[in-house]
């Protein structure tokens, strides 16, 4: 059609055009000039971000969203050096503390409340407990990832009555802003996202070693807090009331401490607890882990041969996900009851060596170590997706990977191609640390089930009575888990049915819960 309309146009009507032309050649260079300074006022806005009113809500969710990505997964334009002996104070004076950018917080705390929004039960929480505080007094101490949505749980916690320092568990998982967020709200606060090794257990120390302040409580994300402290300040962790874990590589050490009589204090396992699970575990990987391959890969998943190593309740979500979007689907279990499970959805169970050569992508969700060996990726396909679902980033063997013959080149933020001296080469995402939360976001409704389970848990081995727990590792009591559970269902307007008295004393149970045995999981 455009061509036939240019083909209808007279001579006369060309010179026409190009007379108008010519006289608005000094407009239109005019117009260009004042578009090219608008938009550098855009960026410098964008720079100093400024209070806004109703008019610009939009924009501002959006430039906020924005940098949740850039918090999340890019890094890029963040300044790479460590802020350790950068001198920083929050705008109340504050300098218990060491982020990236104490600038950042404004961002940071829109963050935050985007992610109260689809977080109901611990605003029910808090709103429950009125003017009591459960937690005055406790001075808890966290190693978790540091996203909106712990921010939440953290100034629940202080809402609680609770004192609270923080740092990170994992190096690629902090988001700046919400770190800065958090330290201006009077939180101390020692992450950043791209931390070194070096850096990461300096945090902790510095978490841990404030002359003036010890911890009573320990909310930990895979160990390396309890860790730390048991072995580094042994008299602070004689002193504690409680340990709360909620990831199955810290469950493990608790369980070897326990075992080997060196856990002398009571903890709390979150991991194995229902609500973790079955929700956490499930949902939000089934939801974030394809959030983290698109947005490092721009993968297309239909079509796909792929390994999920492990057939847990990670690995269930990962595959039921890759299933939906046509991935050909392939489970390495070394439990033959989960074995049966994923045979029974529909996936072929196999070894990794019967079929790395074909995959185009190999995930570990085992919480294990070396899953995926070096004689493993020697085999693999030129471009083959190697990630990890796991918290622990021992589920790679990245070591055999640090050799002379191997060059590692970095291709985006959190991408590496490992390249062998033939050429052929495998993408390696987050350095095989936990891919969602390195490299992309997670649902802030499912983290609610969870931080609303550690919050209970807290409270509860605080406010215990003195003998109630001893030196050992114990599981939410079953109650607590439902009513975890019934704090979320208002959201989807959902109503419970109640049962008779007659039909509780059929079941041998109360009629108002708990409706399964402690042993059910």
């Amino acid at each position: 059609m455009l061509k036939a309309a240019e083909s209808r146009r007279t001579p006369q009507s060309w010179d026409r055009d190009r007379e108008e032309a010519s006289g608005t050649e000094e407009t239109e260079a005019q117009k260009t000039d004042m578009q090219i300074q608008f938009n550098d006022q855009k960026h410098e806005f964008n720079k100093r971000p400024a209070n806004i009113g109703r008019r610009s809500l939009s924009r501002s969710i959006s430039q906020s969203s924005t940098d949740s990505y850039s918090s999340a997964c890019s890094g890029s334009s963040e300044d790479e050096s460590s802020p350790r002996d950068k001198p920083q104070a929050t705008s109340k004076g504050l300098s218990d503390f060491c982020i990236k950018n104490i600038q950042q917080a404004e961002f940071g705390r829109r963050e935050i409340t985007i992610a109260e929004q689809e977080m109901p039960a611990l605003m029910i929480l808090t709103k429950r407990a009125g003017g009591e505080k459960p937690l005055a007094g406790a001075k808890v101490m966290g190693c978790t990832h540091i996203t909106p949505q712990t921010a939440v749980l953290m100034e629940t916690l202080s809402r609680l009555g609770a004192q609270c320092r923080w740092a990170a568990c994992n190096i690629f998982s902090t988001q700046n802003a919400v770190a800065a967020a958090l330290a201006e709200g009077g939180i101390s606060v020692f992450a950043w996202k791209g931390e070194s090794e070096d850096d990461f257990w300096w945090c902790i120390d510095r978490c841990v070693g404030a002359e003036s302040w010890q911890p009573n409580m320990i909310l930990d994300d895979g160990g390396d807090l309890t860790y730390w402290i048991q072995k580094k300040y042994p008299s602070i962790f004689k002193k504690l009331k409680g340990i709360v874990e909620e990831s199955v590589t810290g469950i493990y050490r608790l369980y070897q401490l326990s075992k080997a009589g060196r856990l002398c204090v009571p903890a709390m396992n979150v991991n194995d607890s229902v609500t973790k699970q079955k929700f956490d575990n499930l949902y939000c990987c089934k939801e974030s882990v394809l959030d983290g391959l698109r947005r490092t890969t721009d993968v297309m998943f239909g079509g796909k041969q792929v390994v999920v190593c492990g057939y847990g309740e990670v690995g269930k979500g990962c595959c039921a996900a890759l299933k939906a979007l046509g991935t050909v689907v392939n489970v390495t279990e070394a439990d033959p009851i989960c074995a049966l499970q994923a045979c029974m959805d529909g996936f072929r169970v196999i070894q990794l060596g019967e079929v790395v050569r074909q995959v185009d992508m190999v995930i570990t969700c085992t919480g294990n170590k070396n899953v995926v060996g070096r004689e493993h990726m020697d085999r693999m396909k030129n471009g083959c997706i190697v990630c990890n679902m796991g918290h622990c980033s021992t589920e790679i063997d990245l070591v055999s990977l640090r050799t002379a013959e191997l060059r590692w080149e970095r291709v985006r933020p959190q991408v590496d191609h490992v390249i062998w001296p033939d050429g052929r080469r495998i993408v390696l995402l987050a350095e095989g640390r936990l891919l969602n939360l390195s490299c992309s976001t997670v649902p802030s409704f499912v983290l609610s089930i969870t931080a609303t389970t550690q919050a209970l848990a807290l409270i509860e081995l605080y406010s215990a009575p003195e003998g109630r727990y001893k030196q050992d590792v114990y599981l939410l009591p079953k109650k607590m888990d439902e009513y975890v559970a019934s704090l979320h269902l208002p959201t989807f307007d959902a109503h419970l049915t109640e049962l008779t008295d007659e039909q509780g004393k059929y079941l041998g149970i109360s009629k108002h819960g708990p409706y399964k045995p402690n042993y059910y999981r």
